[in-house]
């Protein structure tokens, strides 16, 4: 009963998002792409890119009230900041346009229709632009507004039609935007990250024109006598913000999200070679010395080399025989092959380590198996060592008695 009783602009005034919020992410997202768009400054996507996440930090810098204000303060002009706004609105319209070309047609492309295209989008948002400068030094409007301008002044000859300009421009640009990206999401073949990058750019662009519509519908209420201003002052911003946030993190999340994946991946294949990197390092008597700053990728490598450097020597007390037994018992007990090429090679390493310590020179060593399949498979041969019941059952199996071979035969 409380809430319905509410007013909707006292309600909408309770999720209020400060503009610095979507501010901070989208510099964050701008400082994790700029070391790549500065490294590769050619590639017509980045930059697109860097122009689009910049334009988006000045947007929500300058449309700040308190930025506003000392914009106004500053120049000494009343209400100056109003096309100041709306071009940096425009200008972000037109580098999502720039975006989606590029995007659409590939970097590859360079035929004349798509630099026509991008040609297109540059001459009308910058003519939008000067329309927006003159439509103002045209209008009269005395009163500083620093929250509700687009209302305020909506019937004010010339105020009224740049207000409209940059609305409708803005619309048209995310209206086009958010359906080429949407369409995008579609296509087959693309990376999960990439897929959920594009679901919250379009989320963002969606509500952007949430937000255009709540500005319009209170402007044209206005032409008509009504008061809807709650839409424009208490609606369109948080919108605003939560789109600005969206955006960015969409443009984060493919980057970020791979790097965080691949660290992971390292980590777990590290953490997966732990079993046989101890039992290599009991053989040998040492292990990979502590290096602090190592990152995890190097300190992966070590670990692989170290044990292949540990199980090189040891192969020629590999018992090839033992080897094939212990993959058929483990075929037998009902693994996989895969997984039974990983416990007979575990059973073979420990066997191998028994006999060395048994007869480290034998007077005539074998030729030993072929070692390529066992240094490429380590990790899988380390995680079966953590299931020393299932190679007890395997080695078990394997070491039939040759009598009983001969039996059969």
């Amino acid at each position: 009963m409380t809430l319905l009783a509410l007013d909707p602009s006292d309600f909408l005034s309770e999720f209020y998002i400060s503009f610095w919020i979507p501010t901070a992410v989208l510099t964050a997202a701008l400082v994790i792409k700029l070391p790549t768009i500065i490294r590769l400054w050619r590639d017509p996507l980045l930059r697109a890119v860097g122009g689009l996440l910049l334009l988006a930090c000045g947007v929500f810098v300058f449309c700040t009230p308190s930025t506003i204000a000392a914009v106004n303060r500053l120049t000494g002009v009343p209400n100056v900041s109003a096309p100041w706004c709306y071009s940096l609105i425009t200008a972000f319209c037109g580098s999502c346009l720039l975006l989606i070309i590029t995007w659409r047609n590939g970097l590859s492309d360079r035929s004349a229709a798509t630099r026509r295209a991008m040609r297109w989008v540059v001459s009308v948002y910058s003519g939008v632009v000067v329309a927006l400068w003159v439509l103002f030094l045209l209008a009269d409007a005395p009163v500083e507004r620093l929250r509700d301008l687009d209302t305020y002044y909506a019937t004010t000859p010339f105020m009224r039609e740049e207000i409209l300009l940059y609305l409708v421009a803005h619309a048209a640009a995310c209206l086009v935007t958010s359906r080429l990206i949407w369409n995008w999401v579609r296509t087959e073949g693309l990376d999960a990250w990439l897929r959920w990058g594009l679901k919250l750019l379009g989320a963002g662009y969606v509500l952007n024109l949430i937000f255009d519509a709540s500005k319009l519908i209170a402007v044209i209420a206005r032409w008509f006598g009504q008061d809807l201003d709650w839409l424009s002052t208490n609606l369109a911003p948080p919108v605003a913000a939560l789109s600005a946030i969206l955006i960015a993190v969409g443009f984060i999340l493919p980057h970020a999200g791979q790097y965080l994946h691949d660290r992971w991946m390292v980590r777990l294949a590290h953490r997966e070679l732990r079993p046989l990197y101890q039992l290599m390092r009991s053989t040998s008597g040492e292990g990979v010395p502590f290096v602090l700053r190592a990152t995890p990728e190097l300190r992966l490598t070590r670990r692989e080399t170290f044990i292949r450097d540990v199980l090189l020597p040891l192969a020629r007390h590999i018992d090839t025989g033992l080897s094939r037994r212990s993959y058929d018992a483990a075929l037998d007990l009902g693994h996989p092959p895969a997984r039974a090429r990983a416990l007979a090679a575990a059973v073979s390493i420990l066997d191998a380590i028994e006999t060395k310590a048994r007869d480290p020179e034998p007077s005539e060593p074998a030729a030993g198996p072929d070692t390529t399949s066992l240094l490429q498979e380590i990790g899988a041969v380390s995680r079966a060592l953590r299931r020393p019941d299932d190679i007890e059952a395997v080695r078990a199996r394997a070491a039939v008695p040759a009598e009983s071979v001969a039996v059969h035969d």
